[in-house]
Parts: C-alpha cells; structure tokens; sequence
C-alpha cells in the first residue's frame, strides 16, 4: 500500500509541477502578446511620425536658409559701412 502511496504522491507532485509550467507558459504567452500588439501599434503609427518630422526637417531647413541671408546681407553692409570710413 505504501508503494502505491508514494507512486500517486509523485504523480501529484509531476502534475503539479505541469500546472505551474503551464500557468508560467499561458502568462508569458499573454505578456508576448501584448508586446506584440503594441509593436503594431507603434509600427502602424510610423508613417505619421514620420510625415512629421519630415515637415520639421523642411521647416529647420527654411528657417535657416533665411537666417543665412539675413546674416549675408548684415554682413554686406558692414563691408559698406568699413569701406566708406576714410582711412586715419
């Protein structure tokens, strides 16, 4: 009897140890898939970011076209202004 005892006894103890591995498996299988779906989400999203900063770069880059000839033309007429002092 004590035989039969210890063979159910390790028997619960292997299905019981199943149980936790399969819990384990189901939680990390949900964790997954939430990660998953926030990954598509982000990727679904991308070409919108990227629209933006594409506009952002086109802004930067006008804005500082015109900041260059702004500074160019300060630049000139504080050559004119150097030039036409006289000479002492």
């Amino acid at each position: 009897m004590t035989d039969s005892t210890d063979r159910l006894d390790k028997l619960e103890e292997k299905l019981l140890k199943a149980v936790e591995v399969f819990k384990q498996i189901q939680a990390d299988r949900r964790a997954l898939q939430q990660e998953s779906e926030k990954l598509r989400a982000e990727l679904k999203d991308r070409p919108k970011r990227w629209e933006a900063m594409e506009r952002d770069l086109q802004a930067l880059r006008h804005e500082r076209e015109d900041v260059r000839g702004r500074i160019e033309k300060l630049l000139e007429q504080i050559d004119i202004l150097t030039k036409a002092e006289p000479d002492r």
